[in-house]
This record gives C-alpha cells, structure tokens and sequence, in this order.
C-alpha cells in the first residue's frame, strides 16, 4: 500500500538543522531531568516489598497509614491509589525477612478495621539483589549497543554503524527522560519496554540504510543528500504505515490495558514516536557530517565485486581440476 507515490522525492535534508536542534533540546533536556530528578526505581532494582490490595468499596488511605504506622517496618511505607479507589498499593524497603514473618499476613491483621481488605499480590525483592538487577540492565543496555555497532559496521559501513549508534543513543536517552518527567516506576517491564524501543528505532533505521545502499549503486546521483531524500522518500509509506499501526495498538492497550501495563505501553509510545522522528531526521545529518562519500563507497562496492567475481573464477578452475 501506497500512500505517497514513489515518483516523488522529498527534500528531508533541507530539515536537517532543525531537526537535529530539536533533538538536541530534547536530549539535553532528558539528561537534565535525569541528572537532577533521576528515575523512580521500583522494588525489582531498589529492592523492597510491594503489596497490592483491594477494597469492597474506596480505600481508606488515611485509616491505611494510620494502621501502618503501628508497625516499626511500616510505618514509613507509601500508600497510593491504583487504578481506581478501590485499589491501593503500598511500597517499603523491607522484606520478609526483616519482619520475620509473612508480609502479607501482618498487612491484613494490622488492615482487619479498615473494612473488607483483599492481598492480592505481595512482591519481595532483596536489596543485594535488586542492586544485580540494575547492574544486569545495564549490561543488557551497554551489550546491545555495542552488537549494534559491530552489526551494522560489519553490514554496511563504519560510518553508518556510528550514525545508527548515536541515533540509538538520542532515542533510549529521550525515552528515559520521559520516564522521569512522568515519574515511572523502572522496574523489568520498563526495561523491556526500552530495549523494544531500542530494536524497533534500529529496524527503521537499517531499512533506510539498506535503501541507501541499494542507492548507491543504482541511483545517478553523487551527493549524498539526494540519495538520502531519495531512499527516505521510497520507504515513507512503509515507515508511516507500520508506525501509525503500532502506535494505535500500543495506545489502546495504554487506555485500555490498566495500570500493570500502563507504563510499558506508555514507554512504547514515546518509543515509537521518537525512533520514527530519529530514523528519518536524526540519523542521515551524521552520516552526512561524518564526511561519508558516495564515489568511495561505489569504488569499494566494485573491488568487493571484483574480488568475489575472481574467487569464483578460481574455484571454477579449481572445480575443473585447472591450477
């Protein structure tokens, strides 16, 4: 399906500058609310005791903490509302072996007068492993980085594998900034949601870059600005179709999911909308800045072409029995 006729070519380049002003404000400014406001771990890297409970009828919040506050391991735990009034969810540091008994046990004796109460889930996380949880996701982050680069550098060329490595880079760090401007909970869901978010940007971006490339060797131009326009301006359907689909999807569920998955389908959101702007805008100016050439792409296409035509003439004569 075509939305806009291939026979068109957009200038996408003439944006550039603006583009990337506008990138560059969006990234400074994520790194600013991260450095100054930080992320809100939740207990799967902080470590801690999450219990979810529910009422017959609206929760009382007042008469919940005033419970709590009765016991020494509780008395500072945070009491919100989730998803309606009639759910609450109620964090602390401690775990099960803090109390020395189960948690959820002691949370119903202390909550039997504040009316018909229901634990629904209670998640324990230590600290110690909490912290590896952290170090883990961190790991995975700085891993697929660096599979990106080797990937794309062994694929296409070192100059794409870069501008493809700092459009990552602007997407997942934008896509964190959100999470602290809206105070998500980081927690494994929200690690998934980014590294999705992470291989979604990186598959729209290597399908424009393999447009390059079958540019390059069709197309007349020289100047790498007119290829790019070219190869963005083929796939545009594509990028607009299968960015507009997934983010309805991801947006039903955000509306209609609830609140276990409010926050991962949120982080897909901004992830779709980020790493489609990035894989048109964000990505191409770099590999124009990092001095890319077409001609001295073209000649090392055709010494690879030449080197495997002449391997296969050996291996023919070979095969004949031809030294």
């Amino acid at each position: 399906m075509q939305i806009f006729t291939k026979a068109r070519v957009y200038d996408f380049m003439k944006l550039k500058i603006p583009s990337v002003i506008i990138s560059a404000i969006l990234f400074f400014g994520s790194i600013f609310l991260l450095a100054t406001k930080g992320l809100n771990y939740g207990i799967d890297f902080s470590g801690g005791t999450l219990i979810q409970l529910r009422y017959d009828e609206k929760a009382p919040l007042d008469k919940i903490r005033d419970a709590f506050s009765a016991n020494e391991m509780l008395k500072n735990a945070s009491v919100t509302e989730f998803g309606s009034d009639r759910e609450v969810v109620v964090r602390f540091s401690g775990s099960s072996s803090d109390i020395g008994t189960d948690i959820g046990a002691v949370a119903k004796e202390l909550l039997k007068d504040t009316g018909n109460v229901e634990i629904r889930r209670v998640d324990i996380v230590g600290p110690k492993v909490g912290g590896e949880l952290r170090e883990k996701a961190l790991m995975a982050i700085l891993i697929s980085f660096g599979a990106v680069l080797i990937y794309i550098a062994l694929r296409f060329e070192w100059r794409f594998a870069l501008a493809a490595v700092i459009s990552e880079i602007h997407d997942v760090v934008i896509t964190l900034g959100a999470i602290s401007l809206f105070a998500i909970d980081v927690n494994l869901d929200t690690l998934a949601a980014v590294l999705t978010v992470l291989g979604y940007s990186l598959n729209d971006t290597i399908i424009i870059f393999d447009r390059i490339r079958e540019s390059i060797t069709t197309s007349k131009r020289n100047d790498i600005n007119g290829i790019i326009n070219e190869s963005v301006s083929a796939t545009l359907s594509r990028t607009i179709l299968t960015s507009g689909s997934t983010f309805i999807v991801v947006f039903i569920l955000y509306m209609f999911g609830g609140d276990m998955i409010n926050g991962f389908s949120f982080i897909l959101m901004v992830g779709v909308l980020i790493g489609t702007f990035s894989s048109v805008y964000t990505a191409f100016p770099f590999l124009v800045w990092l001095k890319f050439s077409v001609d001295e792409y073209r000649a090392k296409l055709g010494e690879k072409a030449k080197l495997k035509k002449e391997r296969e003439r050996e291996r023919a004569m070979y095969e004949k029995g031809v030294v």
